[in-house]
C-alpha cells in the first residue's frame, strides 16, 4: 500500500477526548508529513509536543505515538471505505482503531482514532483534521 494520493505536508487541528463519555475535548495544532508508505505526525498535549507514525509495508503495518504507544505495535489492516484502516489490541482485550480518510468535497485528510471497549463500544479518542500546506499558504491574508 502506498499513500501517494496524500503525499506531502499537511497542517491542521488535533482534538483529543480523554473523558469516558467523550464530552471534553482538548485541542492543539498538528502537522503531518506523508512520504512513500510512511505517515508521520506531530501534535501537543498540555503544551508538550508529541509525535506518531504509521508505516505500511508488505511485512505489515506498525503504529507508534509518544503519548500512549511509545514502542511500535503491529496493526492489522481492516477492510473499509477509508484510504486505510488499521486496528490492534492492547491490554489483552481493548482495541485501538485508526481510520485514515480523505474528504471528497475539499480534499482534507482526517486521521480518526477510536478506542474499542471489550464489550464492543467505540469511543472517540483523537481526530486530526488536515489541509495541504500549499492550500493554506495560498489563502488571502496569509
Amino acid at each position: 500500500m502506498t499513500l501517494d494520493a496524500i503525499s506531502g505536508d499537511w497542517h491542521g487541528t488535533c482534538e483529543l477526548w480523554e473523558d469516558p463519555l467523550g464530552d471534553n475535548v482538548q485541542t492543539s495544532e498538528c502537522s503531518m508529513h506523508v512520504e512513500g508508505n510512511t505517515l508521520s505526525y506531530q501534535w501537543a498535549y498540555q503544551d508538550k509536543p508529541h509525535h506518531g507514525e504509521l508505516k505500511f509495508s508488505p511485512e505489515g503495518t506498525t503504529y507508534s505515538d509518544t503519548w500512549h504507544q511509545d514502542k511500535p505495535v503491529a496493526c492489522e489492516l481492516v477492510p473499509s471505505t477509508a484510504l486505510a484502516t488499521v486496528q490492534y489490541t492492547y491490554m489483552k482485550e481493548w482495541g485501538w482503531r485508526i481510520d485514515l480518510c480523505q474528504r471528497p468535497h475539499n480534499g482534507d485528510v482526517v486521521v480518526l482514532m477510536t478506542n474499542i471497549a471489550p464489550w464492543g463500544e467505540r469511543a472517540r479518542a483523537v481526530r486530526m483534521t488536515y489541509k495541504r500546506v500549499e492550500e493554506e499558504a495560498s489563502k488571502p491574508g496569509r
